[in-house]
């Protein structure tokens, strides 16, 4: 299942590179000066860096929603109301405010107006509910929360498991609040009335700010169990703004990043609202991703730069095409999970010129880029970094002899590990158990610590990489590993799968997973020839990598950041009583093409009749 190297970069083609690397030399150090603050007394962050774009463009557009614009001074203004009114009920530096609040102008306010004061916004996923909610909250202990209107319901059915007094419960209209500032139920205070008459200026807390200070709580999606709070520090806005915004994308006051990406999730967040302000350029957001709104809303907010997660780019693909396709006004787009199959055809049909392809973690310390818009890579890093080989039988690093960790050979695949030191600190997560989980330590000499990221990339030489799988995603059948990312890559080259997601499921009376893929074909589903399906599966990877079973599904289920939700997937496996309806197909043996699987056929298989 390895890939080969056509993607190793050469000489030749990083000497191509040099002249607009000696021409963006100045820009590129500047960039990493700022990324890396390390003086504690110098002050830095969100706040920091808005107020500073709102100087350089103060009439230039900040954020761009629907049919309203606000300049960067009107932003900063709206943003210093809500940060002294906040700061007059007892908001302090260190004080935790959980947001819950859809993707529109209001969320980013209240958040910068928060990160003014050094208060520290826990990013409430927006599609929690119930248990799962009540324990994104009681994590991490706010002592108030910022609802808006279209998720009061949600909330109020939490609200008696949750410890925040009613005078510091604030409610967020949803509507154009610089307006109409609607009015607050029941037991809500009205954010945006009780902080109208606070003054428009600057606060002092803002440069009190410093690069050790926790920003947001950022969430892990919880695919596999309760979210974990990651701590993410002003010192890491700085690397996305000063990494991303200056020396990638190189954004600048005329350009506008247009984003649908939640921005409870770094990549929208921190990613793009970061190089957004690090351009003073404008932001464009729309309340959840449409397909085929997407490329109208980059023609109406004349968008220079995209963000993206793959699946996105994705459902972009398998939208109809049509004639004007590349008539749009992109030239750059940055986000990470861009599928080799998909990178070229997603280029030539929309006539994008640059994919800042990324690989980071919003719980992580490490981050890659592709600054010099090589294809198929996640770029490089500044922060050092190995990768080490990974037995997958015994699900830990190899170590040698002598006790310390086996690197992975030039132009090879292995964990990803990244050095913990003061230039490269991991902030983790709120429960410091949890962070201890991921450290590694004595890796390479005694006393070193790295961050141990569950990754496997492949070295494509100059410091660049390929993702290739996380090892969660990795299954066993036949005596062999099954990377599930290079069976999904694989099955959806097939001219009749738009998407697929494989993962392992247990037959009876076998060892190990055997392999399973959901499918979305994009033809009608009576017209999927499983045999050619089957025939071209057979041909293009190891047999035992190629699924025994399918299930055809009309749309993935994802999380809000397009993560697909493979535990129930591998819980339901291939029992047509629990897919809700949807066909399942079994790849029988001695078969030569994918079968419906009835009640008689689960009945044989669970009963050992087939010899896999």
């Amino acid at each position: 299942m390895s890939s080969s190297n056509t993607d190793m970069i050469t000489w030749g083609m990083m000497m191509k590179k040099v002249p607009s690397i000696v021409k963006g030399l100045p820009r590129i150090v500047k960039g990493l000066k700022i990324s890396n603050v390390s003086d504690p007394t110098q002050a830095c962050g969100l706040g920091w860096t808005f107020e500073q774009a709102a100087q350089r463009n103060p009439r230039g557009p900040a954020l761009l929603y629907e049919n309203v614009r606000f300049t960067y001074d009107e932003v900063n203004q709206w943003a210093n109301r809500i940060s002294h009114y906040l700061i007059s009920q007892g908001i302090k530096k260190g004080d935790v405010i959980g947001v819950f609040i859809e993707n529109r102008p209001e969320l980013l306010v209240t958040v910068l107006a928060a990160a003014k004061i050094g208060a520290i916004c826990a990013m409430i996923n927006t599609s929690q509910a119930n248990k799962v909610l009540i324990h994104s909250f009681n994590l991490v202990k706010p002592k108030a929360v910022i609802v808006g209107e279209e998720l009061t319901a949600i909330y109020n059915e939490v609200r008696p498991d949750i410890d925040i007094d009613d005078d510091q419960t604030y409610f967020v209209a949803d509507t154009d609040t610089t307006k109409d500032p609607g009015t607050a139920p029941e037991g809500f205070l009205n954010l945006s009335t009780e902080s109208a008459s606070s003054p428009t200026h600057n606060p002092d807390t803002t440069n009190q700010i410093y690069f050790n200070d926790p920003c947001f709580y950022i969430y892990t999606s919880g695919t596999t169990g309760l979210p974990k709070a990651g701590i993410f520090k002003h010192g890491r806005w700085m690397k996305s703004y000063g990494g991303f915004g200056i020396v990638s994308l190189k954004m600048g006051p005329k350009d506008v990043m247009y984003s649908t990406l939640p921005l409870y999730h770094a990549t929208g967040l921190c990613v793009c609202w970061g190089s957004a302000i690090a351009g003073a350029s404008g932001f464009a957001i729309r309340r959840k991703f449409s397909a085929s709104n997407f490329w109208k809303d980059t023609r109406k907010f004349n968008a220079t730069t995209i963000g993206y997660v793959g699946e996105l780019c994705r459902y972009l693909m398998d939208q109809p095409e049509k004639s004007d396709d590349a008539n749009n006004p992109v030239v750059k787009m940055v986000g990470n999970g861009l599928r080799p199959g998909v990178w070229m055809p997603f280029k030539r049909r929309f006539n994008v010129g640059h994919v800042c392809e990324l690989y980071a973690a919003s719980d992580g310390n490490i981050g890659f880029t592709n600054i010099f818009n090589f294809d198929n890579t996640v770029g490089f890093s500044p922060i050092p970094w190995s990768l080490v080989q990974y037995d997958k039988e015994k699900d830990e690093p190899v170590r040698s002899a002598d006790g310390f960790m086996v690197k992975a050979p030039k132009g090879g695949q292995g964990l990803l590990l990244a050095k913990i030191d003061d230039k490269s600190p991991l902030d983790g997560y709120t429960d410091p158990e949890k962070t201890k989980k991921v450290i590694f330590e004595d890796v390479f000499e005694k006393g070193d610590r790295y961050f141990n990221t569950g990754d496997m990339l492949r070295d494509i030489g100059f410091g660049h990489v390929q993702f290739v799988d996380r090892l969660g995603d990795t299954y066993r059948w036949k005596g062999e590993n099954v990377s599930t990312t290079e069976v999904e890559n694989i099955m959806t080259r097939h001219p009749q799968i738009s998407e697929a997601v494989a993962y392992g499921v247990e037959i009876p009376n076998t060892n190990g997973r055997a392999g399973m893929a959901s499918i979305t074909p994009s033809v009608p589903v009576d017209a999927v020839d499983f045999k050619d399906l089957l025939t071209f599966a057979k041909s293009q990877m190891p047999i035992y990598a190629v699924p025994l079973f399918l299930r055809v599904k009309e749309q993935m289920e994802t999380t809000g950041t397009f993560k697909y939700q493979k535990t129930k997937l591998k819980d339901e496996a291939f029992d047509p009583s629990k897919t809700s309806g949807e066909a399942v197909y079994a790849w029988l043996p001695g078969s030569d093409a994918f079968t419906p699987v009835t009640d008689e056929v689960l009945a044989n298989i669970n009963e050992g009749q087939y010899r896999y």
